[in-house]
């Protein structure tokens, strides 16, 4: 086709193509885009540019659109390396992960000296339950590019997971030498080696978290995990105030576990979270009056209105230092109010806040007792209970619940 075209018109469309390849390495994807297709309306059919063109709607977060141009470019050349690596990444975004892990093996099988798709081989068989397989790939793709950082953060995480710790601090060490993001292989790496750890998690990671898990939500943490905080905690709630509750805050509501339980309790129910994709499960419940996605702490400091009632279930295991939500609380809560929430609790030896290899956080009783005093709080009742199963063990928590001075 190329023999047929002007020479002008050639020479634009290669133009564009290369103007492409600066803009995606800007990460201006939706000019890379703009010139790809420009490229590909002088020059239809290019693999090349197709190819890139399907990278880049990868980076928009458009797989379908990316799927689409793979399928055209093996349709013509059924072992372009870069069609089928760009087709893996696209099934992988779509959660079709047996067909992406199938189509990195056909990229490996073309030329398996290539780091990337190794890398990918490895987030698919990780996303399967297949965490040794995992491990094989991800340290292939090492061999080939030592500097791949999000390898060594994949392949920490899943020895975190195995707990062998000292080998996922090293490999958390190495994925920030190599420009990993500092904030939250930071906090991966406080979590192995019980040191240095934040405030709190990291507001992406609890964001993207909750995101991805929002679907899954509720059968996996109360169907496999029998969690069963969320009842714990507004069962003993009764009693505490005679009558109704007039405004209730429910931090952390997520899909809405304590919605309904504690919906009977209280005359106004507002929920508040960092997901908007939990945000969407608990609107559909029904029963809140309100729904904010915020940060926890700036819903609080915020707030237009007294509440008295706060409760927080199963959301201080994100949070490391607990004096600024505290403090907030204190500032909204009615005086005679009930700010009640659920802790895990942390080792004998632990000086009282303790980040877990598990990316949790736990809380001694004395440390929470001493916040309580500090902040103007009154204990009214202390309760320990199991919480959920991890491993098939049980995990205990505190039930606490505060009175306003």
């Amino acid at each position: 086709m190329s023999d047929t075209l002007p020479s002008d018109a050639f020479e634009q469309a290669r133009q564009k193509f290369v103007e492409g390849l600066h803009c995606f390495e800007a990460g201006r994807f939706e000019d890379a885009e703009r010139c790809y297709l420009a490229s590909l309306a002088l020059l239809p059919g290019r693999l090349s540019t197709m190819v890139n063109l399907a990278a880049t709607r990868l980076k928009l977060a458009r797989p379908l659109d990316a799927l689409e141009l793979a399928e055209q470019v093996l349709a013509v050349d059924a072992d372009n390396v870069d069609a089928w690596f760009n087709r893996g990444c696209a099934e992988a975004q779509l959660g079709r992960h047996h067909e992406a892990l199938a189509s990195q093996q056909k990229v490996l099988a073309l030329n398996d000296g290539l780091a990337e798709p190794w890398f990918h081989r490895g987030q698919c068989l990780q996303s399967l339950g297949r965490h040794e397989e995992a491990l094989v790939s991800y340290e292939r793709a090492l061999a080939l590019d030592a500097g791949l950082a999000q390898a060594w953060s994949q392949r920490g995480g899943i020895l975190r997971d195995m707990l062998r710790l000292e080998e996922a601090a090293h490999a958390f060490r190495q994925a920030l030498a190599h420009g990993a993001d500092p904030e939250l292989n930071g906090y991966f790496l406080a979590s192995v080696e019980a040191r240095n750890a934040p405030a709190s998690a990291p507001g992406r990671y609890v964001e993207s978290l909750f995101d991805n898990y929002a679907d899954q939500f509720d059968e996996h943490l109360v169907g496999q995990l029998h969690y069963r905080g969320h009842i714990e905690l507004v069962r003993h709630l009764e009693g505490l105030m005679p009558g109704k509750f007039e405004s209730t805050l429910d931090l952390g509501c997520g899909t809405g576990l304590c919605g309904p339980l504690v919906r009977p309790l209280t005359e106004r129910l507002t929920g508040v979270d960092l997901s908007q994709r939990m945000l969407d499960k608990a609107r559909a419940l029904g029963v809140y009056d309100e729904l904010q996605r915020a940060d926890i702490v700036e819903a609080v400091r915020n707030a237009e209105r007294r509440h008295d009632l706060v409760l927080a279930a199963d959301v201080f295991i994100y949070v490391g230092d607990l004096a600024p939500i505290f403090a907030a609380v204190h500032r909204v809560l009615a005086v005679g109010g009930v700010f009640c929430f659920s802790a895990e609790i942390a080792g004998a030896a632990s000086p009282g806040v303790e980040l877990l290899p598990s990316l949790r956080y736990a809380h001694s009783e004395p440390y929470l007792r001493e916040q309580a005093a500090r902040h103007g709080f009154e204990v009214l009742a202390l309760r320990r209970q199991v919480m959920r199963e991890e491993q098939r063990k049980t995990i205990d928590g505190l039930c606490v619940y505060l009175t306003r001075h």
